[in-house]
């Protein structure tokens, strides 16, 4: 059993004409009755009935969608309601997101779709802009439903353009497991391989992770570059790392990803092994093929990757010393984590005002980001930004940007944001977690944050309210329930529990102002004779060194 599925545009005649053997309820059409064992043909009036029909439904149905979404955050991409993996909000930003410069920054020189690389005025150089790639998607239905294939391909498709790519066209193969040689069998591939050929595809994007033999195989037959999904999201933190140990983060994980999967050539396979001149050459020892080109290859990347590595772990202290004046100063630490383009961003601008770059697009923002925020009684904490996850994240991001990670897995409590408006919630929880008990992060507090609450369906809400009972429901677009998160926040956070009535002598000016910080709530104050009269609640840390101040009445 296969499926396709188009992503370029409306549907051709060609496909209306095929979907009109069944409508969309499953009964045959209009004057296909059943004559003994086999159906009549169509006359071509009554086909073109049917196309007639058909179209006109999923024109009133765009026109429902665009009369639903006339506020622009209800609408999507693909028009179809299904897919909100980066949606077409026509405002992007609120207005707690600042002014955004990074985000001009990174749109100065972007691709476009349909611009030929070929100039006609030698002037145009200074101007033009980089023509997007064409892919096509494939992927394999093995488990759960259709619906779950096609999220996951739709998702897929996101992805390649958030990279900077056109979906031309997709191909989702019913199989139980992969092939060995080609990923896709042999059918399908050359299927594939007239799908590229027809759209002028010049890459094949599969929805999975390829072995080297499976991409070589697969590369053989459809005659354009074919890359997996783990490549894919290799590129796009490629793209978007910006500070110096996010750069040597995704550069480690490249070399991990490229290292099994070198290739060698033929015409500079051999590296003869030399050191002396003469006729003898290197002598007794030295004689043969010695290192051929790729294990060179693979000696520079070991190489590379070591110091990356060495880079990393000396980023690592700088980190860890913040940490500790946090944790010092009993500074309680939340951490925003969720999936990617579900909002986190946006939702720390909206908390602190911190503006950061918010973009409608996969793994926007990769370098964390920590900033101050006090509860609604004036008690402070941190808030961490980290990096989004997906299905099916790729190991070695997982493994090089664990030290980034560990923001998540020491944090106090973990603000898990959801987008709601995704057909799949359930399912991004879920990945979600799975990343978070990889760095051992599971046993940290949890709150859900049902995100675009403006844009979800109410039914879905209520469904994922009965599911996760620790939740709020949250719009960081619209502010709607920002109040009750903060609540909430302050009511999870490591709060002072030790009640202590205190007399402080007038020269220990230093305890008093201690009480003032993060590890004392003061009640009441009262200024006596004998010195400052306290009714505080203090962390039981604090209690001890408070001992010889305690009144008892």
């Amino acid at each position: 059993m296969t499926h396709n599925q188009h992503s370029a545009g409306p549907a051709s005649e060609k496909s209306a004409r095929e979907r009109a053997q069944h409508t969309p309820d499953g009964h045959t059409p209009d004057g296909a009755a059943a004559d003994g064992g086999g159906q009549q043909d169509l006359s071509p009036a009554d086909i073109q009935a049917v196309i007639d029909r058909i179209l006109a439904k999923e024109e009133a149905a765009k026109a429902k969608g665009a009369a639903r979404g006339a506020d622009p955050a209800t609408r999507n991409a693909l028009g179809d309601g299904k897919a909100l993996a980066i949606s077409d909000l026509v405002t992007e930003h609120g207005d707690y997101d600042g002014d955004q410069q990074d985000l001009a920054e990174r749109r100065a020189l972007r691709r476009v779709a349909g611009l030929s690389t070929e100039l006609e005025d030698v002037t145009e150089v200074e101007y033009r802009q980089l023509r997007l790639e064409r892919v096509v998607l494939a992927g394999l239905w093995s488990e759960g439903t259709l619906e779950d294939a096609e999220n996951s391909l739709r998702e897929l498709s996101a992805l390649a353009e958030t990279a900077g790519s056109e979906v031309l066209d997709g191909v989702v193969q019913r199989r139980q497991k992969p092939d060995a040689g080609t990923f896709l069998g042999s059918g399908k591939a050359l299927e594939l391989r007239d799908i590229v050929a027809a759209t002028g595809a010049d890459t094949v994007v599969v929805d999975s992770e390829l072995s080297p033999s499976q991409r070589r195989g697969l590369e053989d037959i459809v005659k354009v570059k074919v890359i997996d999904r783990t490549a894919l999201i290799l590129d796009i933190f490629a793209q978007h790392a910006k500070s110096r140990e996010g750069k040597a983060q995704v550069e480690l994980a490249q070399l991990e990803y490229l290292l099994p999967r070198l290739r060698g050539w033929g015409e500079s396979m051999s590296r003869q092994a030399g050191g002396r001149v003469g006729a003898a050459g290197g002598g007794i020892g030295s004689r043969g093929p010695g290192e051929t080109k790729i294990e060179l290859d693979r000696r520079r990347i070991r190489t590379r990757m070591a110091k990356l590595r060495r880079e990393i772990a000396g980023m690592k202290p700088a980190r860890e010393t913040k940490r500790a004046n946090r944790k010092r100063n009993e500074i309680p630490s939340v951490a925003i984590a969720g999936y990617t383009n579900a909002g986190k961003s946006s939702l720390l601008n909206r908390l602190t005002d911190a503006g950061v770059l918010v973009q409608n697009a996969l793994f926007a923002t990769l370098d964390p980001t920590v900033r101050k925020a006090e509860t609604p009684d004036g008690l402070p904490y941190t808030l961490a930004d980290t990096v989004g996850f997906v299905r099916s994240l790729p190991t070695q991001l997982v493994e090089a940007f664990r030290s980034t990670l560990e923001e998540v897995a020491d944090a106090d409590l973990i603000l898990h944001v959801v987008d709601a408006s995704h057909p799949d919630p359930e399912g991004q929880i879920a990945a979600v977690r799975q990343v978070l008990n990889d760095v051992d992060a599971r046993k940290v507090p949890e709150i859900i944050v049902l995100n675009k609450a403006d844009a979800a369906d109410p039914f879905v809400l209520e469904r994922l309210r009965q599911r996760e009972p620790r939740h709020v429901i949250v719009s960081a677009r619209t502010g709607l329930g920002i109040d009750e998160l903060k609540e909430a926040i302050s009511d999870a956070i490591p709060r002072p529990d030790v009640v202590l009535t205190l007399l402080v002598p007038y020269s220990r000016g230093d305890i008093l102002s201690r009480l003032h910080t993060s590890s004392a709530e003061i009640r009441s104050l009262e200024h006596v004779e004998a010195g400052t009269r306290v009714d505080a609640v203090v962390r039981e840390e604090f209690a001890a060194e408070l001992a010889p101040f305690v009144v008892h009445d």
